[in-house]
């Protein structure tokens, strides 16, 4: 059942066509990649998906209900959440506050609301760490705090925009594990934007490739490697030969 749905969505700054007439969708419970290099579009793309900027024309359905013009909060409130490339932590709030705050949307059911950010807090590897200022935590806990604090919006779509960035190789395993673990048990549909390319093809089902704005392929993981439009916009500028 189709969860995401967009069409024909577009936008340009200035005399810069940044997403020219993307059309995807998303099934509920898959894990789906956006791939292209950098200054493709991605992040605007997730940009216009969460409302943080308004799209010219096109259209972006959650459920069959429109998300074009709705405020990124009511878009939460609706069941998006998303990370961000660089860590936001709210600073001068501890650990436990930062997801207590993402804890406060209209999707929560009553609760014990510290009991619950500690429980999230312990599902993403944080347990022992809830009173520590969020920006003195490692650059690592913060991305898995980012993702805690999406978690407690309770969404059923969850963005992750470089999950893996800035990170080591045996943090980026813990957290492709963690990523596959939540997806399995809280069946969280996921898109994911990722430049490491081994961990990004394991992890999803399905690749939506874009170029210069626009969607240049979409397949398995295995066929979006062999296909020449993506080798010459993304695996022929980058030293990936490993991906595959």
């Amino acid at each position: 059942m189709t969860l995401l749905s967009v069409k024909d969505l577009d936008k340009h700054f200035g005399g810069l066509h940044a997403v020219k007439q993307v059309s995807m969708e998303v099934e509920r419970g898959e894990i789906v990649g956006i791939l292209g290099p950098n200054g493709a579009g991605k992040t605007t793309l997730y940009n216009l998906l969460t409302g943080f900027i308004p799209a010219d024309s096109g259209t972006v359905t959650l459920g069959g209900r429109s998300l074009r013009g709705v405020p990124p909060h009511r878009i939460v409130g609706l069941g998006v959440a998303r990370t961000f490339q660089l860590c936001r932590p709210f600073v001068g709030m501890t650990v436990l506050e930062n997801v207590i705050v993402g804890s406060l949307g209209p999707r929560v059911p009553p609760c014990d609301l510290e009991t619950r950010a500690r429980g999230l807090l312990a599902d993403v590897g944080l347990a022992g760490k809830e009173e520590t200022p969020a920006e003195r935590l490692s650059y690592g806990d913060q991305r898995r705090l980012e993702i805690a604090r999406a978690l407690a919006t309770e969404p059923e779509l969850l963005l992750l925009d470089e999950p893996f960035a800035g990170l080591g190789s045996s943090e980026i395993e813990e957290l492709s594990v963690l990523i596959r673990r939540l997806h399995q048990e809280k069946g969280l549909t996921i898109l994911l934007i990722e430049h490491k390319l081994r961990e990004f093809m394991k992890l999803v089902s399905r690749v939506i490739a874009i170029d210069f704005g626009e969607v240049i392929a979409t397949g398995s993981p295995a066929e979006i490697v062999a296909d020449p439009r993506v080798i010459e916009a993304y695996i022929g500028r980058q030293e990936v030969e490993h991906a595959a």
